[in-house]
């Protein structure tokens, strides 16, 4: 009972977490677009999207082996920090000045190489708070995450939505995000120093082993960040601004659901490592839970962009918005496949299999650009959706063959039964909402009403019914 509540707590400190982070993001990409227009949109996300490969490259792998490594041995904490927070700033100053080095080579106006190199400064302190944040997840400690970002996710949001109406520009918002990931880094380094006892030495013999056993990650992590921003690099380049801010747009409207996801699969991570010990049926039980869950969200929520992609486009941005709804559509099929790729990505990497998630993003980064230029040279904002499309898939089919010859078999009925009930359920509900055309705020509430209403209700079956969790509640009392 005390795993399942730690289990809730964690999942919901980095739901809350992530869901900050991305209803700030989500609600700045809508002012951006709304005050600057499209373009200004199309030179933010471009600016973040070198930012993000680069940080990736220059930290994901580290925190993945660290949040694994000091689960296990949560006594090497002390070395982990000091040294690895060392390691991880070199690490970073090389990642920059990478950055700068590929932007100034590639044919982007002065203004979105200025936006490109200052937001890049944030790799330096995201970077770091990636090691404290390792700790803090290994040692099922995720509330300390949100409680050093959330409120400085709020305030960030709130200085550049007051910045734009100033009349500021889009570096200003990139020096904004520099400044606001230096203040979350002091905060989580006074929390962290609560719990580690700091020694203020760096051991050579940790950083050489940490560099030998991350190379994987990093391959893996390196090439991930790049195929999930290959699409506005490529639209960047044979398209233009204007077209990435559409995309950008695009993308937005899924990172509720992918914030979700890597919140709920981050939380479980540490569990799933340990499962290892526990044998396979364990993990497999695992593995379908995290699925099934993912599923009951991505699937109804695919269905309503089929019926209202249009609607949420103009009401999130503008009209100007509205010629991307069928790039949405075709966008969006990829929530059917995210909860496996997610979760089976996870468990791969918790049985030690880094390499086969290497194969993974080398094959389908590879395959996906290749077409992708194509695809974007010829078919513009719907190539660069189909090409989402086409990678999501090549991910999908590889995890799934590799969980099936290397660990074991899932069991597609248990997984589908319940998200299918759901949409099903929440079909005729989307087809009266289309019908009685209210006014799009009120569908979209209406909507999430009944959703909830659906789950709820479901969740409660699943828990023996109202009578059973009625008689548990008479038991507390």
């Amino acid at each position: 009972m005390v795993e399942k509540y730690k289990f809730i707590s964690n999942s919901l400190s980095m739901i809350v977490n992530r869901l900050a982070q991305s209803i700030t993001a989500f609600v700045l990409t809508a002012a951006i677009a709304r005050t600057l227009g499209a373009e200004a949109l199309g030179q933010y996300l471009l600016a973040y999207s070198y930012y993000f490969i680069f940080v990736g490259i220059a930290s994901q792998g580290l925190k993945t082996l660290f949040t694994r490594e000091l689960a296990r041995e949560p006594q090497k904490t002390p070395v982990y920090l000091m040294s690895g927070t060392w390691l991880q700033l070199i690490f970073s100053f090389f990642s920059y000045g990478a950055l700068v080095i590929v932007v100034f080579l590639l044919p982007y106006s002065p203004t979105t190489s200025t936006i490109c190199y200052i937001m890049g400064l944030t790799i330096i302190p995201f970077a770091l708070s990636n090691i404290t944040e390792a700790i803090f997840q290994a040692q099922e400690k995720m509330h300390l995450i949100a409680i050093a970002t959330v409120p400085v996710y709020v305030l960030r949001l709130i200085i550049m939505i007051w910045a734009m109406q100033l009349k500021y520009g889009i570096e200003y918002l990139g020096a904004i995000l520099f400044f606001s990931e230096t203040l979350i880094l002091v905060i989580q380094w006074i929390l962290v120093t609560k719990l580690v006892k700091i020694q203020w030495q760096i051991d050579g013999d940790f950083v050489f082993n940490t560099i030998k056993s991350a190379r994987t990650f990093f391959a893996i992590e390196a090439i991930a960040v790049v195929s999930g921003r290959i699409q506005i690099l490529i639209l960047s380049l044979l398209g233009n601004e204007f077209l990435v801010g559409l995309f950008g747009g695009i993308l937005q409207l899924l990172q509720p659901f992918l914030i979700i996801a890597n919140s709920i699969i981050s939380a479980m991570f540490p569990r799933l490592s340990k499962a290892v010990d526990q044998g396979r049926e364990k993990q497999k039980q695992i593995t379908e839970n995290m699925i099934e869950v993912l599923l009951i969200m991505s699937l109804p929520l695919f269905i309503g962009m089929l019926f209202f992609g249009k609607d949420i486009l103009i009401f999130i941005y503008d009209a100007s918005f509205a010629q991307a709804n069928i790039a949405l559509r075709l966008s969006a099929a990829s929530l059917l496949l995210l909860p496996f790729i997610r979760s089976l990505s996870y468990l791969l990497v918790a049985n030690g299999f880094e390499i086969v998630n290497l194969r993974e993003v080398v094959i389908t980064t590879t395959l996906g650009s290749l077409g992708g230029v194509a695809l974007v040279s010829q078919y513009q904002l719907l190539g660069a959706a189909i090409m989402a499309l086409l990678m999501t898939t090549l991910g999908f089919v590889q995890y799934v063959f590799f969980t099936y010859t290397r660990l074991f078999s899932l069991n597609l009925w248990r997984i589908m039964r319940l998200p299918l009930l759901v949409s099903i359920l929440m079909l005729p509900v989307f087809v009266l909402l289309q019908k009685i055309s209210l006014d799009f705020i009120f569908t979209l509430i209406i909507a999430t009403c009944a959703y909830g209403l659906i789950v709820t209700y479901l969740g409660i079956r699943a828990f023996g019914g109202f009578r059973f969790l009625w008689d548990k509640l008479l038991k507390v009392q």
